[in-house]
């Protein structure tokens, strides 16, 4: 027969685990994501709060003066950017919790998701 679950160290190491979240959201805001389109052509920088921090172009792109192709290509490269700091979160977080499935962290990370 198993002795029942001891509330006390239940409540510390859930302060625990919530500290660690803290400290790694306060990491994961100040990190850097890229994504890029057209073969490097147009670079997107995100932060971990899914924030787009710069878009590189480069200047041969720019001297075509396509602009539909720009558009096209700075929006791949923020939505690959944005995909790869998605998954950079969720890996951090899966290391954090162990791969526990915690209620209410899905969305971690991401705004207006849960």
């Amino acid at each position: 027969m198993s002795s029942p679950p001891d509330l006390p160290q239940i409540l510390a190491q859930a302060q625990k685990l919530q500290a660690k979240m803290g400290q790694l959201q306060r990491e994961l805001a100040v990190r850097r994501f890229e994504g890029s389109a057209g073969g490097g052509m147009v670079t997107a920088v995100v932060s971990g709060e899914l924030r787009v921090l710069e878009i590189r172009i480069e200047p041969t792109l720019v001297e075509g003066k396509d602009r539909e192709m720009i558009q096209d290509l700075a929006a791949a490269a923020v939505n690959a950017a944005l995909g790869n700091a998605q998954r950079g979160v969720q890996e951090e977080m899966q290391r954090l919790t162990g791969g526990l499935s915690l209620p209410g962290l899905g969305g971690f990370g991401a705004p207006g998701q849960t």
